[in-house]
């Protein structure tokens, strides 16, 4: 793996206290997307986003005191295990990524405009990147708007209108090929593991709604995780403005033991990187992965099938450009450089 260019730091200024008078910003004039109406919109994580009157979100300097790189948090310490150290302090300032004095992490939710909707706090295990799930958190989740409003930080009338975890990469890489995931923690990895694809997440397995509307005009492939595959091709199979193919590649390869467990897309490259030679059956999904950004989707069933049948390998691809040697002969073959 080419590990991603080292970024520009500038970006973070240290931490400074918390102004005692902390307001949210208000956007009347940018708001934006759609919601289901309803009394617990705000607080429901996957409900579709109704027009707000005003677009209220978190001041960016909660984002900026709690992205630190002089402090790992315990999933930065276990990504650290499996991606090179620079490359995991580029996710951590290109996702915003935060951290707490606990030790738990911060996925900000920034949209393409840069502001910042909300955070979702969680705990992971440093050894094994296994989330932690508390159990005297009711919703297993503890939000960055929730703990602002307890405090007063917040009006109790704030409304929380989501967006796509990694939204506000969208403008800054116009062209890549985009990957859907269900959890954040899943994107950080999977860009880490393969950057040719931008990484977004939705953030639960059911938050699949008018969220992903910013997709449209973009090449998406979706990759649910194992137990979500039948779910979410019914659910974007109402968004057929979008043409989101979704993949089963989990599900086509998948084992007793990753049913049980689980498994999403990330543990696939995971345990490819740290298994290389243990299963061919691994090799082939991550061959399939870097060829399928060059494919179109409909013919992604018969490219895995070929890389499995033949046990091809993928080398690169290259642009082949018509009547490049128009002085050659009807008759003869062109002359092709294989690799030994």
């Amino acid at each position: 793996m080419i590990p991603k260019p080292a970024m520009s730091l500038a970006r973070y200024p240290p931490a400074t206290p918390a102004h005692p008078d902390l307001r949210p910003r208000c956007h009347p004039e940018r708001s934006e997307g759609s919601v289901m109406p309803g009394p617990d919109r705000a607080s429901h994580p996957c409900h579709s986003e109704a027009k707000p009157k005003n677009l209220c979100t978190i001041p960016d300097h909660v984002v900026d005191r709690s992205v630190r790189f002089n402090q790992d948090s315990d999933l930065v310490t276990f990504l650290k295990t499996i991606i090179d150290p620079m490359t995991v302090q580029s996710l951590i300032e290109e996702y915003s990524i935060g951290v707490i004095r606990s030790g738990a992490t911060i996925f900000f939710q920034i949209d393409k405009l840069g502001r910042c909707r909300t955070g979702k706090i969680m705990k992971y295990n440093p050894d094994t990147g296994r989330r932690i799930k508390d159990p005297d958190v009711p919703s297993r989740i503890t939000r960055v708007h929730s703990l602002m409003k307890q405090s007063g930080q917040l009006p109790r009338d704030w409304e929380l209108p989501q967006c796509l975890f990694g939204d506000h990469l969208l403008l800054e890489h116009p062209g890549m090929p985009i990957a859907l995931v269900e959890s954040e923690k899943t994107a950080v990895i999977c860009s880490g593991l393969m950057p040719r694809y931008l990484w977004l997440a939705t953030g639960g397995k059911s938050c699949i709604n008018d969220r992903l509307l910013v997709l449209k005009g973009r090449k998406v492939i979706a990759f649910p995780d194992i137990d979500g595959f039948q779910d979410w091709t019914a659910k974007l199979a109402k968004y057929p403005q979008l043409g989101i193919t979704v993949s089963p590649i989990l599900q086509q390869n998948a084992t007793a033991e990753d049913l049980e467990n689980h498994i999403d897309i990330a543990d696939l490259l995971i345990r490819y990187k740290t298994e290389p030679a243990k299963d061919p059956v691994k090799k082939h999904c991550v061959d399939f992965l870097k060829a399928a950004r060059y494919i179109s989707p409909e013919y992604h069933a018969e490219l895995e099938a070929l890389i499995e049948d033949f046990d091809l390998e993928f080398w690169g691809a290259e642009k082949v450009e018509e009547d490049s040697h128009p002085e050659q002969s009807e008759g003869s073959a062109d002359k092709v450089d294989r690799p030994p």
